[in-house]
């Protein structure tokens, strides 16, 4: 290895390169290192002098990546991860300490997050769980983009590519949420047919386009139905209060549910087909990671599966 060229590179531009790419501008980078900015910023443009190439496009607000900066964040992430490892290398030994940042949607995060944290309490107190909640659809960019650690979130879609490694943690009924006292909330389980008569309350897409709830929609196309979708919300409460009010048979995964105030509704399964989903826990398997992650993603692994108010009725 030639040390000549590598020892012209300071860390702190690099810290402050990802940490600008990674909080979206100078401003909010400095605040996180606990930097000035133009501390940041003489960073910043001191490993561009280096290189030889324009990082950001500072012309736009907040700062843009260029092409150069693009190609250059996923090494300087690489280079940040391998010294967090060999940092705790050196630590007291025996101890696994540090970050580990948890993208997962919200109802996921309501059941596994509380429980994982608790027991890592009681095994590595050193170990530190960062929450980043988001759109499931938005997950995978942000574990590629390294912009979380470990991802849970549904199975479908399908995320792609030879770099992600997966394992399933649960396995979850969509079901029907109906007014207490409704004709359906006395089955046992219902079928997606039976459901698709009435007005239906969804999960449904956002204002950026990422909130589509995709294997309810999945379900009524494979059963050739195409019910009638009243209203869509991105939140469980508010689908429950719609259902509440009578506007409409409200149709959900059931994780969702049982962290919401279901008050003045009923929950029941849905048996066709299809009507389920799984939930994985995903990582990265292109870099090395940390003992603190490689702890934490064990811990999660290890959390037992939600349970459900009706048993195993919903497989019958």
């Amino acid at each position: 290895m030639d040390f000549r060229g590598i020892a012209n590179y300071h860390l702190e531009w690099i810290v402050a390169f990802v940490a600008v790419a990674q909080h979206g501008g100078f401003s909010a980078a400095a605040k996180a290192l606990y930097r000035s900015q133009p501390r940041v910023s003489n960073h910043v443009a001191a490993l561009e002098q280096e290189m030889g190439v324009r990082l950001f496009d500072r012309s736009a607000h907040p700062a843009a990546l260029t092409a150069e900066g693009r190609a250059l964040l996923p090494h300087a992430q690489q280079i940040l991860q391998r010294l967090a490892t060999l940092a705790e290398l050196g630590s007291e030994a025996g101890t696994v300490r540090g970050d580990v940042r948890v993208g997962t949607y919200p109802s996921a995060a309501a059941y596994l997050f509380p429980l994982v944290v608790r027991r890592l309490q009681r095994t590595h107190p050193d170990v530190r769980l960062i929450l980043r909640e988001g759109p499931s659809v938005a997950l995978g960019g942000a574990l590629m983009a390294a912009d979380v650690d470990l991802v849970v979130r549904p199975v479908m879609p399908v995320l792609s590519g030879d770099r992600l490694a997966s394992k399933v943690l649960w396995r979850e009924p969509l079901v029907a949420v109906t007014p207490a006292g409704h004709r359906l909330a006395r089955a046992p389980h219902l079928s997606l047919a039976q459901v698709a008569r009435f007005p239906l309350v969804t999960i449904g897409e956002s204002a950026d386009g990422v909130g589509r709830q995709f294997e309810a929609n999945l379900a009524f196309a494979q059963a050739g139905l195409s019910p009638t979708i009243a209203f869509q919300t991105n939140q469980p409460q508010t689908l429950v209060s719609m259902v509440r009010h009578g506007l409409g048979v409200g149709v959900t995964n059931a994780l969702a549910m049982i962290t919401a105030n279901t008050e003045g509704v009923t929950l029941v399964p849905l048996a066709d087909a299809l009507c389920e989903r799984r939930v994985a826990l995903w990582w990265r398997t292109d870099q090395t990671n940390s003992a603190a992650v490689e702890t934490a993603r064990q811990a999660m692994a290890a959390v037992p599966a939600p349970r459900w108010p009706w048993g195993d009725r919903a497989a019958a």
